[in-house]
């Protein structure tokens, strides 16, 4: 079996993320999602900010 076949078996197809998208709306509401995707886009960004902080880390490091 192909590596490709084996992952894309776990992947919701078209129709199942409308169905994920409804449930999640009738759990958190309209007003809440807004909310919800600028916390997690908060989350992105730090955890970018932290691993280029790591990366200027270990090459100081390397320079030493």
């Amino acid at each position: 079996m192909n590596t490709l076949n084996i992952y894309l078996l776990g992947m919701p197809s078209g129709g199942s993320w409308i169905i994920i998208a409804i449930a999640i709306l009738l759990l958190f509401g309209g007003k809440k999602i807004p909310e919800l995707m600028k916390g997690l886009g908060g989350g992105i960004k730090e955890f970018k900010k932290a691993s280029k902080d790591e990366e200027k880390e270990e090459k100081l490091e390397e320079k030493k």
